[in-house]
């Protein structure tokens, strides 16, 4: 009799639940359902803004009229918004209810780079850097996207506000490129009413095809660094170098001396990249300079290993100037700018995303960590959180290149049709909706599940 009470008893658990996936299935199915048709609705709107971006790009912390851009239309929908945080990020909050609260970000700022492509939308523009120098300036890197994203989003989540409950925060952020727009806007925004989030979403563009998402969990971009190091020495004519103290000699020989820290003082079977990607110095052939400068980035996935890489790189600079018998006062220079830690996706918060993103993707499209490599590239979307008490965040790749473009490409034997950071770097049009109806699937996603 006990027997085939417990029989009975296990046999109504398992239909009970049965009924409750079966039930949260549908649910998820509905849901996703609505989002298509708004996003679908608002396709041509989005692809406006996108256009109007991408052709007016601008560089970090100088995103004055992207940021006018995103502040308005999120005005326009309700959200309590909040102006130049860090200098031009924009924060918009919506109250729909209790917890849970759940940030979502983009980035606005472009590269300086060379626009190649031949669109009626192409950027044309210019715009000066801090040194004072100009460079033209292009989304080469999908920022015009991600706004675009977040705008559709926010709209969607309007809209829908009987299928969620919750505070969602929106986070359009600067200068991601200078790995500095996150720590800017953390160190600002908790106290200028911004509520401290209990999760944390966003995307980025890949070159993959337009349909497919990456979405991981664990280990996803290195930790880096920006340095730059300015070797000081004494000037003098090309003709007499021995009264000259050369510091394009000292710092040509440091760059070489800095891959020595990589190849003979880190563990070999461990990640990490020393890259120096300018040396500024002088201006004539006959004329010794002052100073040079050296700029430097570390790729690194063990802290222990940054630290090795930037006490190594100092001892460098101070065994060149001792060599080159430089008083103390000429010695070299270092300045720390971006920095950003590896970015590590929560397992639960990054298993809810995927089961969302499961009703709008086929399965064999979302690329887990099974297939998508951690890579040396980096982020510092976590740094608006990690210093926080909650720090679950989970960030995905969305694919935005035309499927035939990439399908001509691996004919060719290459791996993508463009590259980030690249000129040729094109965002097919047909991501705009796409990637807005993953951002917000994603977010009632989060909102359902806690």
């Amino acid at each position: 009799m006990k027997k085939n009470t417990y029989i009975i008893a296990l046999c109504a658990f398992i239909l009970s639940t049965f009924n409750l996936v079966k039930a949260e299935a549908q649910r998820v199915t509905k849901t996703s359902s609505k989002v298509e048709q708004l996003v679908n609705s608002d396709t041509e709107r989005l692809q406006d803004i996108f256009k109007d971006i991408h052709a007016n790009p601008e560089l970090g912390f100088m995103e004055f009229r992207t940021a006018d851009i995103v502040a308005k239309e999120l005005q326009k929908l309700g959200y309590k918004t909040i102006t130049g945080i860090a200098g031009t990020g924009v924060v918009g909050i919506l109250e729909n209810g209790h917890r849970p609260i759940v940030m979502y970000r983009a980035v606005m700022d472009a590269t300086s780079i060379n626009e190649i492509l031949e669109l009626h939308y192409a950027s044309t523009k210019n715009e000066k850097k801090d040194d004072g120098t100009e460079t033209p300036v292009m989304h080469g890197c999908g920022h015009d996207a991600h706004t675009t994203w977040l705008l559709g989003a926010a709209k969607v989540m309007v809209e829908m506000k009987n299928s969620w409950k919750g505070t969602l925060v929106f986070v359009a952020q600067p200068a991601e490129e200078l790995i500095l727009g996150a720590e800017a806007m953390a160190k600002e925004m908790y106290t200028k009413g911004v509520p401290q989030p209990d999760y944390l979403f966003g995307m980025h563009t890949a070159p993959l095809p337009l349909g497919y998402i990456a979405a991981a969990e664990g280990m996803r971009t290195a930790g880096t660094d920006q340095i730059d190091v300015t070797f000081k020495g004494i000037g003098g004519h090309g003709s007499r170098p021995h009264l000259a103290k050369d510091p394009i000699i000292m710092a040509t020989t440091a760059v070489v001396e800095y891959q020595s820290i990589i190849s003979r003082v880190i563990d070999p079977q461990k990640a990490a990249v020393l890259t120096v990607g300018s040396i500024q110095a002088g201006s004539d052939n006959n004329v010794i300079p002052e100073s040079a400068l050296v700029k430097i980035n570390l790729r690194w996935f063990d802290v222990k290993d940054r630290e090795i890489m930037i006490e190594g790189i100092k001892r460098v600079n101070d065994g060149i100037a001792y060599a080159y018998d430089l008083p103390k006062e000429l010695y070299p220079e270092i300045v720390m700018k971006g920095w950003a830690y590896p970015l590590n996706n929560n397992p639960e918060l990054t298993a809810i995303v995927v089961k969302g993103l499961e009703s709008i993707a086929p399965a064999d499209k979302i690329l887990k960590e099974d297939v998508v490599p951690t890579v040396l590239g980096s982020e510092d979307f976590h740094h608006l959180v990690i210093h926080n008490e909650k720090k679950d965040y989970c960030y995905i790749n969305v694919g935005i290149a035309n499927p035939e473009k990439f399908e001509a490409a691996k004919k060719e034997g290459k791996q993508f049709p463009f590259a980030p950071h690249t000129g040729s770097y094109q965002v097919d049009l047909d991501a705009i909706p796409y990637g807005t109806k993953i951002a917000a699937v994603g977010l009632l996603q989060i909102f359902n599940a806690k």
